[in-house]
């Protein structure tokens, strides 16, 4: 199938970014609501939204996901009317995580009430950095575009960081809590771990592959880490800074080394941390330039992420 023949509609951010860096942007006929990266992509028709508000303090976003996921809703809905029109010959979606994009069954339903086509529907997993890379490649082969140059660019990137820290002692790798929600407490997870520990720190709570844990308040206190980064799933940095402002009011806070130290950081987790694309790089040189400043100074700081 040719380029001009292809009718692609991605419904998760990380897939349209792949598109994009792959140069399938002009095969997107439509998009996720969440779908802003790069930025010309947001001429592109919406074919999925929200069932609730987000501009609702973080509790009552869990609490609604929470019900949504029990009662076997998906928290997006997808607007088949807007997909019957715009008659796709492929849709991407993902399997990983029902919080964070329409879930394939959701797709699958929406597909079967198509009566004029069946495009083939491709769902990604991605758990860990390789599974990106595999992603990558696997798109790559499905719309036959070379992704060869891409993926060598991005583990480039990867390896830079890795020898840059190589030198480094033990004690020279501080202990990082990277708080992807803030009420209830939960740390990043899946590739996070994986991320903190390439970029030259130590990863608290999370083990690399797995989902996200909810945390103790008194068990993340106890911890004490070097360095607390913020990266809320879904919120830019302004409303990082808002939800991470309400946590430091607590009394404890003033007791953690972190704070005492100044290594508490806000960063934009919605453009880079929660994305299993091509940016999980630009979220290693992040964390590597807030980790380790007197080694890495790649330019992000006060675009995506700031001291709080």
């Amino acid at each position: 199938m040719t380029n001009s023949n292809l009718r692609i509609v991605s419904l998760i951010p990380s897939a349209t970014e792949i598109l994009a860096t792959l140069g399938l942007t002009d095969a997107i006929v439509g998009r996720s609501h969440e779908c802003d990266y790069p930025p010309h992509i947001q001429n592109v028709p919406v074919c999925t939204e929200a069932r609730f508000n987000i501009d609702v303090p973080s509790s009552d976003i869990h609490t609604k996901v929470n019900d949504l996921l029990q009662s076997a809703l998906s928290i997006y809905h997808i607007k088949t009317d807007v997909l019957e029109q715009l008659q796709p010959t492929h849709i991407l979606t993902q399997d990983q995580c029902d919080v964070c994009a329409v879930s394939l069954p959701e797709v699958e339903k929406a597909v079967s009430n198509f009566i004029s086509t069946s495009p083939k529907i491709i769902s990604l997993q991605p758990n860990l950095l390789e599974d990106v890379w595999t992603d990558i490649e696997q798109v790559a082969h499905i719309f036959d575009v070379d992704s060869v140059k891409l993926l060598e660019n991005l583990e480039a990137r990867v390896k830079i960081v890795q020898q840059k820290i190589q030198g480094l002692a033990l004690n020279e790798l501080p202990k990082i809590a990277c708080i992807e929600w803030t009420d209830p407490l939960m740390t990043g997870a899946n590739w996070i771990p994986e991320l903190v520990n390439f970029a030259g720190g130590q990863s608290l709570f999370s083990h690399p592959g797995k989902p996200s844990a909810t945390l103790e308040w008194q068990t993340f206190i106890a911890s004490n880490p070097d360095v607390i980064v913020f990266m809320p799933c879904g919120f830019d940095l302004i409303r990082t800074r808002q939800e991470a402002e309400l946590l430091i009011q607590r009394s404890e806070w003033q007791t953690l080394h972190a704070n005492q130290t100044g290594r508490v950081y806000v960063t934009d987790g919605n453009a880079y941390f929660n994305r299993p694309g091509p940016r999980l790089v630009d979220s290693l040189e992040i964390l590597a330039e807030i980790l380790h400043p007197e080694i890495f100074d790649y330019g992000y700081q006060g675009t995506a992420w700031e001291v709080l």
